[in-house]
C-alpha cells in the first residue's frame, strides 16, 4: 500500500488513493487459460465476494514493476509517460502509461527493444484505464486509433474500450488479505480491416493498494461474467 494511506471504506477510491508511480513492484501469481467464478458470491448486505486465493492450474508467480521510460529506445515517442510495465505475464510487450489528476491512461505499446522487429504503438487519444473516482456505476469511454509499427510493420487500426465500475465487495487473494474492492468492468472491441475481436477484462481496485487483481477473458467471450479466463493475475506475498 501507499505509504501513510489509510484505506477508510467509504465506497470511492480517488486518484491519491492509488499508488501509482515508477519503481513500484509487486508480485503477483499468475495462470492462464483456467478456469474462474467471475459471478462470486453475494453478500447479505447486496455486496460481492469473491476469492482468487486458491491454487490454479500453472500458477506461478511474477514480480510486476513500474519502470521509469527514461532513457528508453521509445522514451521521446512518450515524453508524458509516467511509468512502463508488461501487458500480459506472457508477451513481452510494454504499456506505456501516464498518471493524471483525474486518469490513468495507455499510451501506447512497445517492445523491451529497438530493432527491425520493433512495436511502436501510440493510442490517439490515450485510452482511460481508469477514471477517478471510482464508484459503483460510474462509466467511461475511449475510442482511440492505434498507429505505428508492430513487429517492424506499419499497422494501423481502432478500439473501442467501454468501462463501469459495476460492482464493490471483498476480493481474497492468495496475499493473505481480504481486500474491500471495486470492480471495473472493461469490454474491448479491436477492428483490424474487417475482422473484430472482443475482449473482457475484470480489475479489482483497492484503497491504497490499487490493482490488486485482474482477469481476462478469452478472444471473443460472449458471457460477461465469463467463467473461462487466458490470463488471471492476483496479489500474492
Amino acid at each position: 500500500g501507499g505509504a501513510g494511506c489509510v484505506p477508510n471504506g467509504d465506497g470511492v477510491i480517488r486518484r491519491e488513493e492509488v499508488p501509482l508511480m515508477a519503481g513500484l513492484r509487486a508480485t503477483f501469481r499468475v495462470a492462464t487459460d483456467v478456469t474462474v467464478d467471475m459471478a462470486g458470491e453475494v453478500l447479505p448486505d447486496g455486496r460481492r465476494r469473491w476469492d482468487l486465493s486458491g491454487p490454479l492450474e500453472g500458477d506461478r508467480d511474477v514480480l510486476v514493476d513500474l519502470r521509469d521510460p527514461a532513457g528508453a529506445w521509445y522514451a521521446e515517442d512518450f515524453p508524458e509517460a509516467t511509468y512502463v510495465t508488461e501487458l500480459s505475464a506472457t508477451e513481452e510487450l510494454l504499456g506505456v502509461f501516464q498518471v493524471g489528476g483525474s486518469a490513468l491512461r495507455l499510451l501506447g505499446v512497445v517492445s523491451p527493444d529497438d530493432g527491425f522487429t520493433r512495436t511502436r504503438l501510440e493510442n490517439d487519444p490515450a485510452v482511460d484505464v481508469l477514471a477517478f473516482p471510482l464508484e459503483v456505476g460510474e462509466r467511461w469511454t475511449s475510442e482511440p486509433s492505434v498507429s505505428g509499427l508492430a513487429l517492424g510493420a506499419i499497422t494501423a487500426y481502432s478500439e473501442d474500450y467501454v468501462s463501469e465500475v459495476d460492482a464493490a465487495g471483498e476480493l481474497v487473494t492468495p496475499f493473505g488479505t481480504t481486500f474491500e474492492v471495486l470492480r471495473v468492468r472493461t469490454e474491448l472491441e479491436r477492428t483490424v480491416g474487417l475482422l473484430t475481436t472482443t475482449v473482457r477484462t475484470f480489475a479489482f481496485v483497492s484503497e491504497c493498494f490499487g490493482t490488486v487483481a485482474t482477469v481476462t477473458s478469452e478472444d471473443d467471450e460472449d458471457q460477461v461474467e465469463f467463467s473461462r479466463a487466458a490470463e488471471v493475475r492476483r496479489l500474492a506475498p
